[in-house]
């Protein structure tokens, strides 16, 4: 029988090796056009390199901390939330992250794309009005072009900018921004902000993607160290960088929640994570607050980082991602891949994924990474400028 599967399979293989017989070359036009600018995306695996380029800032996933071995946990949901995907240990995951995070209700999305995609584009309506930072991640400014709202961007934590947009907005005002941002690393205004906007009665969303875990005394994030969390319409969380998981949750009002399960379509028609990633979230939160070394650690690795000197300009962040400008997709892929002979990971970021002349390269720190790991890739700087 196995014998007979085996045959199968190999006459299944030899069967579809061939070229494809359906005629697509007209994606090649645009294809051509970012093999031309040299920002061609590939995917990669990097194998036995020193690890500075994932978002794992505390070493969660490199370090394996996160194990689900209850064997009766099934990898499937079977379906969205509303309909069969719904089930206590889901709830209980809610309940509990909201109480981490200081708020009424938390509702749990598939990713922090689908969370961002899901609240920005069923919460603002035709006639509202949107205004993002202009260094906003992909996923919101997609949800904001799904939405029916008008929308504006501010400049980069420029808050007489978003004040000036403010005085000409109409309808229910939301104003979107990052706890840190993932490209520059720097931190958001968020007390600032939120004080114009109470004065125009403007509505806050953060999106703490690259803050959950890290920053704060227990990583709970940019709002909720500075204690203005409470003043912020809603929250979202995404557990695949700190966290060393997977999934995003949205924090804020019961009525909100009640919202998001009526109209966000991310969360209505997605079939719902299973109970293994919702038990490895539950385990992540029982974690990440916990690890004071850790973020202790990777503090000292950031101002190491930040307080020396390069032959290149540097963002100002102090954060775990620093990003080093060098301009020109043909220079900073060049420079990444002199890095990677050296087994040193470190990726380079082209146009147009950030502005022309700003392609860098984006370091990111984590909390695993050791002083000699530090000064190598500092000196690997200075000897292939």
């Amino acid at each position: 029988m196995a014998a007979g599967f085996n045959r199968l399979l190999l006459c299944v293989a030899v069967t579809y090796n061939f070229e494809p017989m359906y005629s697509d070359k007209f994606l090649d036009k645009k294809l051509d056009e970012r093999r031309t600018a040299n920002a061609f995306r590939s995917l990669k695996t990097t194998i036995g390199t020193v690890d500075f380029s994932s978002n794992d800032y505390l070493g969660i996933s490199y370090n394996g901390l996160l194990r689900v071995n209850d064997k009766h946990l099934p990898h499937g949901s079977t379906g969205s939330r509303l309909l069969s995907g719904n089930y206590a240990l889901i709830e209980q995951a809610e309940q509990e992250i909201a109480q981490f995070h200081e708020s009424e209700a938390a509702l749990i999305f598939n990713s922090g794309y689908d969370a961002n995609i899901g609240l920005l584009s069923s919460v603002p309506q035709k006639g509202d009005t949107i205004l993002f930072d202009q260094l906003s991640h992909a996923s919101i400014r997609d949800g904001i072009r799904l939405s029916f709202a008008t929308s504006f961007s501010f400049g980069h934590n420029n808050v007489a900018d978003l004040e000036k947009k403010l005085q000409a907005a109409t309808g229910n005002i939301f104003v979107v921004t990052e706890g840190v941002f993932s490209m520059d690393g720097d931190i958001a205004p968020l007390q600032n902000i939120l004080t114009v906007c109470q004065a125009y009665g403007a509505h806050v969303i953060v999106d703490e993607a690259h803050a959950i875990g890290v920053v704060g005394t227990t990583g709970q994030g940019v709002a909720q160290s500075l204690a203005i969390h409470q003043q912020c319409f809603a929250r979202v969380y995404t557990f695949g960088k700190a966290c060393g998981c997977h999934g995003a949750v949205v924090t804020g009002s019961h009525r909100l929640k009640q919202y998001l399960v009526n109209f966000a379509r991310s969360v209505i028609f997605s079939t719902s994570l299973p109970p293994t990633a919702i038990q490895a979230i539950r385990h992540s939160y029982q974690v990440f607050p916990t690890m004071y070394n850790q973020r202790q650690q990777l503090q000292h690795l950031i101002n190491k980082f930040s307080n020396a000197s390069l032959p290149y300009t540097k963002l100002e962040s102090n954060t775990a991602i620093q990003g080093v400008i060098v301009p020109g997709n043909d220079r900073v892929k060049k420079l990444a891949a002199g890095l990677l002979e050296k087994l040193v990971d470190v990726r380079p970021i082209l146009y147009p994924s950030v502005p022309l002349h700003k392609e860098r390269l984006r370091i990111v720190l984590h909390a695993f990474n050791t002083i000699e790991q530090v000064d190598k890739l500092l000196l690997l700087l200075q000897q292939l400028a």
